[in-house]
């Protein structure tokens, strides 16, 4: 699968330039003996088509004109006919067969290249980090995967080749009109170069609204794909009507912009053909007088009259495959966008291997400063240090925006800090594999993300090699093997999406089974417990210490009851840690923690 970045030289090509398409060269370069197959079949087809009018010309001038009427004559005349007719049918054959070869190759290679490069802009996609979804909504993602990979299947399945043809059959037959009419064809010739420079304005014109066309679309896609991920928030305030009318608003945006870019190219559309067709019919006008004159033969004339309709039609299939071109390159500029996207999150070149540990993960934060991207002048972590020992249990609690959630981003590795550094089992996290530091974490979110998937796939999505009893074991563990197997067809339900068929208590038990199953040295809860109620969160509660056993642990916690028994409590507040030690001890120092605490505990 071709997965190269696209050509340099891309970035300096104009907005919406054909020259974008270039950026298409690293997907096609695998398939180059592909091309070539494709390249030999649409020429054989082109000069296929180019020898009809030869054969043409012979029919009428060796097997219909003919000066003996005598009967030895006609019946020479009979045979001459025969023979120019298996000449024709031999040219519509292989011109059938080089068509059809065409045809399958260049769709092959339209599926072939539009299913890599949607493979590559997923796959890169996945690897950015969350600062590039802080700017780039999920639906504008999905509508380049989709609408814009369409449009370039369109073109080198179909248009590209189409233009390659129509281009070797005009240039054929300008050759051959010139060859016949050389006299005559240099003066259409260079009326047809007056008609260039207006299509070249019209095509930028095209060029620029087809871009516009494509970001609305976009736009659309992105409000329908943040609508229906929260359609239960939607209809519970009853806004449909709202949200019906502003993605009715947006369509409307995207149709008058495609409707303007549609207008500009029917022009252009019609004013090659009739500037194109004016001239060459003035040139077959001339070629008419010329056989009158006796200056040609019907044959040639009949054979000029040819090539003048394969240049038309070659002409006005160019002029719709210029548009074609000009909207795929629109759709290839905004790809190679996505590729270009380089995450500032990468695996180092040469990363430190990570110890193995027998037990838990040491973890040590050393003066971390950091600010997320999309809020550089407030601190979320300020001088944040913390050590923790390998198997300890240690909680992070503190008001909204205190920078507890920050610390679990950092330790994955999702941003970087701006100051000071994180060492994970000795090992600064900048210097080992992102997916080496991963696979050492475990994470039990807040919210639950189920995938529409089986229960049995959903938990081994923790250990994707794991068998089924190993899926089936940590089920056990995190107390829900009962549940699941009261469920239609047991781990083989399909759970729907986002795990709609389950409770919130199900949700996050599955959750817990997962991090179980990939039995990582650090396990993070973030308020694993918070949404439930009171005898979901004993059975969650159950599966969380089953969990803990033996791992390194971070709680986040708003709720205090659920964090009492940790080995340390770390209060933050405005991203720094004020306090920290057991819950009695912070209790009876009367700071901020004593003051949550008798706010839920005195309620």
């Amino acid at each position: 699968m071709a997965t190269s970045s696209p050509a340099s030289s891309l970035s300096n090509a104009p907005k919406g330039s054909p020259r974008s398409l270039s950026g298409l060269i690293p997907f096609l370069r695998p398939y180059a003996g592909r091309i070539g197959v494709a390249v030999f079949f649409l020429v054989m087809a082109a000069v296929a088509t180019l020898v009809f009018p030869l054969a043409l010309r012979s029919l009428i001038d060796g097997g219909l004109v003919s000066g003996d009427t005598s009967a030895t004559g006609k019946g020479m005349q009979l045979v001459a006919l025969r023979t120019h007719f298996f000449e024709l049918f031999a040219v519509a054959a292989a011109l059938g067969l080089f068509s059809a070869g065409r045809f399958y190759m260049v769709s092959w290679l339209g599926e072939r290249v539009t299913a890599d490069l949607r493979n590559a802009v997923y796959s890169h996609v996945l690897r950015q980090s969350p600062e590039f979804f802080e700017t780039t909504q999920t639906g504008e993602v999905l509508s380049r995967l989709t609408g814009d990979t369409t449009l370039v299947q369109t073109v080198v399945g179909s248009s590209l080749s189409m233009g390659l043809r129509n281009a070797v059959m005009g240039v054929g037959a300008v050759f051959m009109l010139v060859y016949t009419n050389p006299y005559l064809m240099f003066q259409v010739l260079g009326v047809l170069v007056l008609i260039v420079a207006p299509s070249i304005w019209f095509g930028r014109r095209v060029r620029k609204l087809s871009r516009a066309s494509q970001d609305r679309v976009a736009d659309s896609s992105a409000i329908a794909a943040e609508v229906l991920n929260a359609i239960a928030v939607v209809q519970s305030y009853a806004a449909e009507g709202r949200e019906a009318t502003r993605f009715n608003v947006s369509t409307t945006n995207a149709f008058n912009v495609a409707i303007r870019r549609t207008k500009a190219r029917s022009v252009l559309v019609a004013f090659i053909i009739i500037a194109t067709s004016a001239a060459l019919l003035w040139g077959l006008y001339q070629g008419t007088q010329a056989v009158m004159r006796g200056d040609i033969t019907a044959g040639h004339l009949g054979q000029t009259v040819v090539y003048v309709i394969i240049l038309a039609s070659a002409t006005a299939v160019l002029g719709e495959v210029y548009g074609d071109l000009l909207r795929a390159a629109g759709a290839t500029e905004r790809l190679m966008e996505l590729l270009q996207t380089r995450s500032p999150i990468e695996s180092p070149l040469k990363p430190t291997p990570a110890p193995v540990i027998a037990a838990g993960s040491a973890i040590d934060f050393e003066a971390v400063t950091f600010h997320y991207p999309s809020r550089p002048l407030q601190a979320a972590l300020s001088d944040f240090s913390m050590r923790v020992a390998p198997g300890e249990t240690v909680a992070l609690v503190g008001p909204s925006g205190a920078g507890k959630s920050t610390v679990f981003q950092l330790l994955l590795r999702f941003y970087d800090p701006v100051q000071g550094r994180i060492v994970l089992d000795g090992v600064h996290t900048a210097d080992m594999a992102l997916h080496a530091l991963r696979q050492r974490v475990g994470i039990v979110p807040q919210d639950a993300v189920i995938f529409s998937n089986t229960a049995l796939e959903n938990i081994r999505y923790g250990k994707p090699e794991a068998t089924d009893d190993e899926v089936k074991a940590a089920a056990k563990a995190a107390f829900a093997h009962e549940f699941i197997g009261l469920l239609p067809e047991g781990y083989n339900t399909f759970l729907g999406e986002r795990g709609v068929r389950l409770s919130g208590g199900q949700r996050q038990r599955i959750a817990i089974a997962r991090a179980m199953l990939k039995n990582a040295p650090l396990l993070l809860l973030d308020e694993a417990t918070s949404a439930l109620d009171a005898e979901s969160e004993r059975m969650v509660q159950a599966a969380l210490e089953s969990a803990m056993k033996g791992r390194t642990t971070l709680v986040i916690a708003h709720r205090l009851a659920t964090v009492q028994q940790a080995s340390r409590i770390l209060v933050l507040e405005h991203g720094q840690l004020v306090e920290q030690g057991t819950h009695a001890e912070l209790v009876a120092k009367g700071g901020v923690y004593a003051r949550l605490a008798a706010l839920q505990f005195t309620t």
